[in-house]
């Protein structure tokens, strides 16, 4: 693996992790490297899930982002210990 698809790996776990991170409302105090991480994971799940319904490259795109919310959404609830709405959701 060379150093570019490394970076490219990186760049854009970035983007999904912070796509999926915007999509949720409400702060959520994560480091860089947890929303990379996010959008790695959601990258995988997504594409597989994309791939294994015959998508294209926007399918595999929309799908990495949903997972990345999803990911989000778990990590808020069983992490932080927060709802996702009403008075509890902004602490």
């Amino acid at each position: 693996m060379t150093l570019g698809e490394i970076l490219s790996i990186l760049v854009g776990g970035l983007v999904v992790g912070a796509l999926g991170r915007l999509s949720v409302p409400g702060r959520d105090p994560m480091p860089l490297w947890l929303t990379v991480l996010i959008g790695i994971v959601g990258s995988i799940a997504g594409g597989m899930v994309a791939i294994s319904l015959g998508w294209g490259v926007g399918g595999i795109f929309v799908l990495s982002v949903l997972a990345a919310t999803f990911i989000v959404i778990a990590f808020r609830l069983f992490v932080f210990k927060r709802p996702l709405t009403g008075p509890g959701a902004r602490g």
